[in-house]
């Protein structure tokens, strides 16, 4: 079940579309472990025809299972947009492909969604990461250089 209207609608008026839609049938191919896209994709979308191309508008939104990037806690994300919008001409060079007379908005979704995925998840902007243990203390150590370092700083050069 894609995100797929037909143009036929749109000959008298435009159409709303609202639901979710499965995350298996975005197929996000998210590489990034601390991220998972397993929650549905809800949208609410104004379709219209204006002239020889099509409108659409409304909004996206998806919640997202991260973990802290530095304190490796789980949190969700909430990735949103409110005034989505998106032109698809229907003449010329730039058209958009046309299958059985229905046009299928899961790739223009996909890409956008995917624009707005957190590059490096926190679970708050402040977050100091993870904490150190407490009790162990290095009192008088001296910080040794490696051994290639020390064999290094002997040649004259």
């Amino acid at each position: 079940m894609s995100l797929k209207f037909n143009l036929r609608q749109l000959e008298e008026q435009g159409i709303h579309l609202q639901g979710e839609l499965p995350v298996a049938e975005l197929a996000f191919e998210v590489c990034d472990e601390l991220i998972r896209a397993e929650k549905p994709l809800f949208y609410d979308l104004a379709v219209e025809k204006l002239h020889d191309d099509i409108l659409v508008q409304g909004s996206l939104s998806l919640i997202l299972d991260c973990e802290c990037g530095r304190c490796l806690k789980p949190f969700t994300h909430a990735v949103v947009l409110k005034d989505w919008a998106l032109h698809l001409p229907l003449e010329g060079e730039d058209k958009v492909s046309i299958e059985n007379d229905s046009i299928d908005l899961t790739p223009f979704v996909r890409e956008d969604m995917l624009i707005e995925f957190p590059q490096h998840p926190l679970c708050k902007p402040e977050c100091a990461g993870l904490k150190k243990k407490s009790g162990v203390q290095q009192v008088g150590a001296e910080k040794t250089k490696p051994a290639a370092w020390t064999e290094l700083d002997k040649l004259k050069l």
